[in-house]
């Protein structure tokens, strides 16, 4: 019962710190309440891109004409698309479990909790508790559905995104509260299958962590696609009894709307899951409703480290499997650097995808940088105009006093599988004048990286 390494939750930080620390050699056991994977695998990222992948071949079939194929009665079958997005889900978890195997981690189910220094207890489901003993623990607890006050959830017709990946039917209405990459994804996903949507976001535009051209740019296509959008507003409240529920709903002129839907889905953010885990026992320090941690994740308590969503920090799934693996190589000796959180890149998988890292062009003039931004449309791109997908653009936002990249900020057909080549151009600190002279292949979609590098020097061919 005792091991070097304990992880208590098995989510993208949970199993990745678990199979690190295995292959550097150490003892390791995974704490687990419910499915392995965690809310990434089994209620997130993976079932959510099932979702969408569905949405996109429907309309795909919609659009078959403009491509020269025949496709009559191209129609949703909703439960098979729910369906499909479980196995996916599942046949993912079920992966997980082979990985462990593979590298002898031991597989505890239930609910851990820190008890004493080195210590955790463990609740199965049938209330049995038992103790187990680590030199390191890591805790990797996630997240959930933050809820509000105005908007209770009770999980049948005011939901949170983990209800909206099984529901029964296909709802004929749905008020999406927030516009972040859950809200608006699952706007999207709903939209495609028919449902009338409208997306609330209390910001000025939808997807506001993003540069301002690249939300206006989704915004332009949400409408296009027939989803209802209204910024600067916010839910008040919501009344439910018969029929539809009514939703009271604070416009940009301050004034109250009455709007109706089937559905309400609670799209505004997570809470860490730092209840009950054993926190206040071992006096672990907190910081605004997170737990406190140095560059390599230790606690103030010796031997207790965490990673993810529970700490400071983007909550995507490749920050925590990041955050993992430098926590255990730093526990296991060795060398690693610090994770360099201004360069953590953004998706958002809707129909245009959006994509980014670092600095969009607010934040970049207010640190004080002079810049030079270059863009490129996928309206002259060759491959974009041949796949039917040339709605959307590449930005780059340069440091003009050394040529280095600050920010990359796309919108369009697979830019989520372009950002990554942006993302190491910042790590070794690439200038505009190393991508222009990348050669990229022709044609294709990440050719108009290049084509945006040499925008912003004068030196664009395609436009």
């Amino acid at each position: 019962m005792k091991y070097d390494l304990i992880v208590i939750g098995s989510g993208p930080g949970g199993y990745v710190a678990a199979i690190r620390a295995s292959q550097l050699g150490m003892t390791v056991a995974v704490v687990e309440r419910a499915e392995l994977g965690g809310i990434c695998l089994n209620w997130g990222c993976i079932p959510t891109k099932s979702l969408l992948k569905s949405a996109q071949v429907l309309e795909y079939a919609h659009h078959a004409a403009d491509y020269g194929v025949k496709i009559e009665n191209a129609a949703p079958d909703f439960d098979a698309i729910i369906a499909r997005s479980r196995g996916v889900a599942d046949k993912m978890s079920k992966g997980i479990q082979y990985l462990f195997k593979k590298n002898n981690i031991t597989v505890i189910e239930g609910h851990g909790k820190l008890t004493a220094e080195k210590t955790v207890e463990v609740t199965n489901a049938a209330g049995e508790k038992t103790i187990f003993e680590a030199q390191h623990i890591v805790l990797a607890t996630g997240a959930r559905s933050r809820q509000l006050p105005n908007i209770p959830q009770d999980g049948k017709r005011i939901i949170g995104y983990r209800q909206a990946l099984t529901l029964d039917h296909k709802p004929e209405s749905m008020i999406v509260v927030g516009s972040g990459a859950i809200g608006s994804e699952l706007a999207y996903f709903y939209n495609a299958m028919g449902t009338k949507v409208l997306l609330v976001e209390f910001m000025p535009t939808i997807l506001p962590l993003e540069d301002e051209e690249v939300s206006k740019q989704v915004g332009r296509s949400f409408k296009k696609a027939g989803i209802n959008v209204m910024v600067k507003s916010s839910v008040e409240s919501v009344e439910s009894g018969e029929g539809l529920l009514k939703v009271n709903i604070k416009n940009k002129k301050g004034e109250i709307e009455v709007h109706e839907a089937e559905i309400v889905l609670s799209a505004v953010g997570i809470a860490p899951n730092v209840e009950n885990i054993g926190l206040e026992e071992l006096n672990i320090e907190m910081e605004r409703g997170r737990v406190k941690v140095d560059d390599y994740y230790r606690t103030n308590v010796e031997g207790v480290y965490a990673i993810g969503d529970i700490v400071h920090g983007p909550a995507l799934a490749h920050v925590a499997s990041a955050e993992a693996i430098c926590c255990v190589e730093h526990i296991a000796g060795v060398h690693t650097e610090p994770i360099d959180y201004s360069n953590i890149p953004g998706c958002t998988y809707t129909t245009p995808e959006v994509a980014s890292v670092g600095l969009n062009e607010t934040k970049a003039l207010e640190a004080g940088y002079e810049i030079k931004i270059g863009k490129f449309p996928f309206t002259a791109s060759g491959k974009a105009s041949a796949a039917g997908a040339n709605e959307g653009f590449i930005k780059l936002i340069f440091n003009a006093a050394d040529n280095t990249l600050l920010g990359a900020h796309m919108v369009g057909m697979n830019v989520t599988e372009m950002i990554a080549e942006m993302v190491l151009a910042r790590k070794v600190k690439a200038t505009a004048h190393d991508i222009i002279k990348t050669v990229h292949p022709h044609p294709t979609m990440s050719e108009a990286v290049m084509e945006a590098a040499a925008a912003a020097y004068d030196e664009v061919i395609h436009i």
